[in-house]
């Protein structure tokens, strides 16, 4: 039997068919494959991080086919615990392709430090906005006989007195010691008129 023959053949044709048909299932099941194995078309639905610290959340990230990566570290926060990640994007429940990043911001190891600026002979209202913006709270207010009311005559924390340029942790509680303004003016205080009384004009 011929070449040409053979191809004629009905048993070439049937050969010829099953590997077709060989060939076929072989790529579906391929295509199967890929599609399990690279996750193709599933969304995954991210996981809640909040206070994870960053070694655990990424081993729970890259069990799902995710990854983390770390932004920033932010002013601590005594609700969540040092060092653990209080931010995420994308939010928690959120469905996301297989692969995707996730980024996260990190709590600090604690409070940081603040000096403390000049404060004497200043208004109360002066080092009240002052110290709000470094972060700090206010605490008891407490009045000396003193000719001008409202000045700070000194500050403390848990009765420790404190001088400008002082360090204290950011968030601390700071007391004050005000001028009670009842003290009669003679002329032999003048000494003890603080400047800025002068040009404050809303005194």
């Amino acid at each position: 039997m011929n070449v040409l023959n053979f191809l004629k053949s009905k048993t070439f044709l049937i050969q010829l068919a099953i590997a077709f048909v060989i060939v076929i299932v072989l790529g579906f099941v391929l295509v199967k494959f890929l599609d399990v194995k690279t996750r193709h078309g599933e969304e995954i639905t991210v996981p809640d991080l909040s206070k994870m610290q960053i070694v655990i959340a990424d081993e729970k990230l890259k069990e799902l086919g995710l990854e983390l990566l770390l932004l920033d570290t932010v002013d601590f926060r005594k609700d969540m615990p040092p060092f653990s990640i209080v931010e995420q994007d994308p939010k928690a429940k959120t469905t996301v392709k297989d692969g995707r990043k996730i980024y996260v911001k990190v709590n600090s190891g604690g409070f940081t430090d603040v000096l403390i600026p000049p404060f004497k002979d200043k208004t109360y209202r002066q080092m009240s906005a002052n110290f709000k913006s470094l972060g700090l709270k206010e605490g008891r207010k407490t009045y000396r006989n003193y000719i001008a009311k409202d000045v700070v005559l000194g500050i403390s924390i848990n009765g420790k007195s404190l001088n400008a340029g002082d360090k204290i942790k950011k968030n601390s509680t700071v007391d004050f010691v005000l001028g009670d303004g009842e003290d009669i003016f003679d002329g032999t205080n003048l000494g003890e008129m603080p400047s800025e009384l002068e040009e404050d004009p809303n005194l």
